[in-house]
């Protein structure tokens, strides 16, 4: 998500932070550059114009240009213009009504409505406590009704049965009327894809809009048609009157156009935005923290809230009560292996980090993937209980067989060896300065499951980012 553009971005701004004094016409320079790195991103032209202009203003000020540090002034000013063009604030799905509400889902064929519809029914069932229902309007593509029946089977969502030959409109009347009387309180209705140039198609769902009157009207946009979007975004807002926009395949845009420039064209909030296939792949849009990770700032708040919904407290604070004691074996390490994979990953956790961008590329460089925590599991898997309570054991021969049965070299087997030595004598050094009264204070505290050893894979929790070790794979 905005690699190319942040990549961009960074280079520009590291230029001016080199610098001493800035004059104008360096600032003018930059800007020119940062112009044609939103135009690449497939940001809209009339944004761009706007938001260099906001920026050389306050940036060519004596305030920044006498100040102490004028280039960081200067980021300061690009991430505050950013977040506004961005919205500001999070715009969060709004359900708050008289029960049942309607959210009506629309945009364009082949946008991600349905599997975004499902996402949002798993994310208010399980993170709002709402009891939801879905239902299909899509009487057009073959077999959708049942595409959104098997997804609520899956997620545990229960969806409108499905009777043949019934209109969009009247189907969406039955929903809401089932929603009443089962006592639900969300009822998600995912309507037809449509052309926004197919007048037909805009009056059917225009009538599904005055039969209801949705609380929430979300435009599912595909990022990845880039300026296109934001054009779709007008016109169904146009003719239907959106409330928010939910972004999907954000996770395979590195240049984020369409995010830049939705809000500002259309006024309208980026509500979610999805980053995966899986059900749980969809995140909440804010502002503050997408302008800090597009500027290399890192985005650690996300990071915290990510470890606390993933990683278990049981095992965190088994994990705690073991770096008291400054013990780490190899059973230890597998629990980290597993709470990096659940946490999407080195990548995913070093995009949110502040200033990683250079450990991201050498990552890409090294193909460092989920395939090398699955053979790094594998390889502990091969050993057995008391090889991994004590690795003094392997030995040549031992080693030899753990390759053997984990599918991997005896080199790999060495080199998890070393790291996990590494991390064995960080934790004999983190005890150490705990029982001398100078422990230092992580995120959440120990065994929170937001920071610390059974946090997010290390000590240090947050502030240290990464387990001891991890870079000498990379070696």
């Amino acid at each position: 998500m905005f690699d190319s553009l942040s990549d961009r971005l960074n280079g520009i701004l590291d230029g001016l932070k080199r610098r001493g004094a800035l004059k104008e016409a360096d600032v003018s320079a930059a800007m020119r550059e940062v112009r044609v790195a939103l135009l690449e991103a497939d940001v809209a032209l009339p944004v761009v114009k706007s938001f260099i202009a906001k920026v050389k203003e306050k940036a060519v000020g004596q305030t920044v240009l006498k100040s102490v540090t004028p280039g960081q002034q200067v980021i300061k000013i690009v991430h505050d213009e950013l977040v506004a063009m961005l919205g500001t604030e999070s715009a969060p799905v709004n359900t708050a009504g008289l029960p049942p509400v309607a959210i009506m889902m629309v945009g364009l064929q082949g946008s991600g409505k349905t599997t975004s519809t499902a996402k949002i029914a798993k994310r208010l069932t399980e993170k709002d406590s709402k009891k939801v229902l879905m239902a299909s309007l899509d009487t057009r593509r073959p077999a959708a009704q049942e595409q959104l029946k098997v997804l609520g089977e899956q997620i545990g969502v229960k969806t409108l049965p499905i009777i043949k030959g019934q209109l969009p409109a009247d189907i969406a009347r039955r929903a809401m009327e089932a929603g009443r009387l089962q006592g639900f309180d969300v009822v998600m209705l995912d309507t037809a894809g449509r052309l926004h140039v197919d007048a037909a198609l805009m009056a059917e769902v225009q009538a599904v809009r005055d039969g209801v009157q949705p609380l929430e009207t979300l435009l599912v946009a595909d990022s990845l048609t880039g300026q296109d979007a934001v054009n779709v975004a007008q016109e169904f807002d146009g003719q239907v009157g959106i409330t928010g926009v939910v972004l999907t395949r954000m996770d395979g845009d590195g240049r984020g156009g369409a995010a830049l420039s939705m809000r500002a064209v259309t006024g309208k909030p980026i509500k979610l935005i999805g980053t995966g296939e899986k059900a749980d792949a969809l995140e909440d849009f804010h502002p503050e923290r997408v302008a800090s990770r597009i500027l290399g700032m890192g985005d650690v708040v996300s990071l915290v809230e990510k470890a606390a919904e993933t990683i278990e407290k049981e095992d965190a604070e088994k994990m705690a009560a073991k770096m008291a004691k400054g013990t780490f074996d190899l059973d230890d390490l597998r629990t980290q292996l597993r709470q990096m994979k659940k946490l999407g990953g080195m990548k995913s956790v070093l995009g949110l980090l502040p200033g990683m961008g250079q450990m991201k590329k050498a990552l890409s460089g090294a193909t460092l993937d989920d395939g090398m925590f699955k053979r790094q599991e594998a390889i502990i898997d091969s050993m057995t209980p008391k090889e991994r309570a004590k690795p003094q054991l392997l030995n040549a021969s031992r080693k030899k067989r753990i390759a053997a049965g984990s599918g991997t070299t005896v080199p790999e087997v060495n080199k998890l060896l070393k790291m996990h030595m590494q991390m064995a004598k960080m934790m004999k050094k983190m005890s150490k300065m705990g029982k001398s009264g100078r422990m230092p204070m992580v995120p959440g505290g120990p065994g929170s499951g937001l920071g610390g050893p059974g946090g997010l894979g290390g000590p240090g929790g947050l502030p240290g980012g990464l387990p001891p070790g991890f870079d000498k794979l990379l070696s």
